[in-house]
């Protein structure tokens, strides 16, 4: 597939996930909101951190690494093979969720029955579904390097929407059921997902469209588990990248989920104060998940397709050379333009958001602190999430090696500061913590970027500049964005919260003028990509 072809996929792609994104978070939202008035903060931190950290590890130890290894380089590979060690997710995942549910059910804090029913049952429920995900991995990784967009989209809206409507009715109905209203929804969500991949390959192989695409797989026989005569079972090559991915993936996993770990392990909130910091986390993090995520996601596969592996940037054609250059410098700028408009006016409407949306429960308190830094977090997130899948696309095998042991070390440093700074700070800590861990991890790939073109004409880290007039824009803004908080907001009645938003809006308006005028470049690429 030529370069050019390849961006284009994976820019849609990109954007198809991005209002995925969108569908599940604001589905989210809505869902937390309305759940709010019906359930307590207890159960819903139960649900939010204790039970979700338990899915979310599984499937992250029992697939990432197999993801990034078998997503790397062309599709053209003997695709039995990568099928067979695709499946080895299985096995690793039920080893997973039996030994993390022992763990939740018998070393962890276990909250009051009168308070959180049901709570074994909720930890059986959550480990069998991750177990039930990964049954699909192999018909993920084929669909996403075969940039199936429509799949993934209608897939996970379907699941999601499923899971939200079931939830609803479950909390209206029978409130006093607790954890099995999130149990059953989570087991009906993660079966309608691996359902639509399976039904979708089924009506697919075979079929015309198939064959026009010379797709590897022609029957469904072919992405079971095969034995093949005078051959290894997997390839060895990916099994050891896999290895290697496996290693990084258990450190990078206590650094994204590393204050869950540390409110689950050490008790530093109370159940009440963790569900009140995941709604307002969840809150913080809705342009990161909803747009950095997808760009990250999609351009991994786009820069591991274009460039090759473990060469150095003489040794690659230079006409893709060129264009990975141009497009990571342009991705560079774009999130860090987002990053900075979520940063300046995220200050000023902080408290707003949270009086809107949960009323003094989330507006009063340390609520708006907390939003605010994490404002300030998801700058470092925007930045951190293109420059570590540009170098994760590029490492080879050792590098990969290496980099672990230097995970190893700020996943130690970062759960200490976490355990300290919440001690000092509250939950406020905790973003703080990852703000260190993320500025540290930003520095790691800057270098490796910059080692890398260094013997070539390209200087993609320009995107990490700005504009001046720019930058004099966004500070202005905040400037008076703040004032207009002070003066305004937010007990002051809904005239003065009228005020307070249209004097934003026209410091946003300004800003993006400003955007169109000075990054012109940037404007042209995702127009037309």
């Amino acid at each position: 597939m030529a370069s050019q072809d390849v961006l284009s996929q994976t820019t849609r792609l990109a954007s198809s996930s991005a209002l995925l994104q969108v569908l599940f978070r604001v589905v989210t939202f809505g869902l937390n909101a309305f759940t709010l008035r019906y359930l307590s903060r207890e159960l819903i931190g139960v649900v939010n951190v204790r039970l979700t950290l338990l899915y979310s590890t599984v499937v992250f130890l029992a697939r990432e690494a197999f993801r990034r290894a078998c997503l790397s380089g062309s599709t053209k590979r003997n695709w039995t093979k990568t099928i067979n060690l695709l499946w080895l997710t299985f096995p690793l995942g039920v080893f997973w969720s039996i030994f993390l549910g022992l763990v939740w059910l018998h070393l962890l804090e276990v909250p009051d029955p009168s308070v959180v029913p049901h709570y074994q049952a909720g930890v059986v429920a959550f480990g069998l579904s991750a177990i039930i995900e990964l049954l699909g991995e192999p018909f993920w990784v084929l669909a996403q390097a075969h940039l199936f967009v429509r799949l993934k989209v209608i897939a996970e809206s379907l699941s999601v929407v499923s899971k939200c409507i079931l939830t609803v009715i479950l909390v209206v109905l029978y409130p006093q059921w607790g954890l099995y209203i999130f149990s059953l929804a989570q087991l009906f969500y993660v079966s309608v997902l691996v359902m639509c991949y399976v039904i979708y390959f089924v009506m697919f192989l075979g079929s015309p469209e198939a064959t026009k695409k010379s797709f590897p797989v022609a029957r469904m026989k072919a992405l079971l588990p095969n034995l093949m005569e005078d051959e290894t079972f997997v390839n060895w090559k990916e099994a050891w990248l896999t290895w290697s991915f496996f290693k990084q993936s258990f450190l990078k996993q206590i650094l994204t989920e590393g204050e869950r770990y540390v409110m689950t392990f050490l008790n530093v909130l109370n159940f009440g104060d963790q569900g009140v910091y995941d709604i307002v986390n969840n809150l913080g993090s809705l342009v990161a998940r909803f747009i950095f995520l997808p760009i990250e996601e999609s351009f991994y596969v786009f820069f591991a397709k274009v460039l090759e592996r473990g060469k150095n940037v003489k040794d690659q054609k230079q006409d893709d050379v060129a264009m990975a250059a141009n497009v990571l410098e342009l991705l560079l700028k774009l999130v860090l333009l987002i990053g900075l408009t979520i940063t300046v006016f995220g200050y000023a409407y902080s408290q707003l958001a949270l009086d809107i949306y949960g009323g003094s429960m989330l507006s009063a308190g340390t609520g708006p602190d907390l939003l605010r830094c994490y404002s300030l977090y998801v700058l470092f997130l925007a930045i951190n999430g293109v420059t570590e899948c540009f170098t994760f696309a590029l490492m080879c095998k050792e590098e990969v090696d290496r980099y672990n042991f230097v995970m190893l070390a700020l996943s130690f440093t970062f759960l200490c500061i976490s355990y300290f700074l919440t001690h000092w700070h509250g939950s406020i800590g905790f973003i703080l913590a990852n703000c260190f861990n993320m500025g540290i991890r930003i520095a790691h790939s800057i270098h490796y970027i910059y080692d890398y073109f260094k013997e070539s004409t390209y200087r993609p880290l320009r995107g990490l500049l700005p504009s001046p007039f720019l930058v004099l824009v966004y500070i202005i803004s905040g400037v008076i964005t703040g004032f207009s908080e002070v003066v305004f907001c937010c007990d002051k009645g809904w005239v003065a919260r009228l005020i307070h938003i249209s004097m934003g809006t026209l410091c946003f308006a300004a800003t993006i003028v400003t955007m169109f005028c000075t990054e012109t470049k940037l404007i042209h690429f995702v127009r037309s990509q």
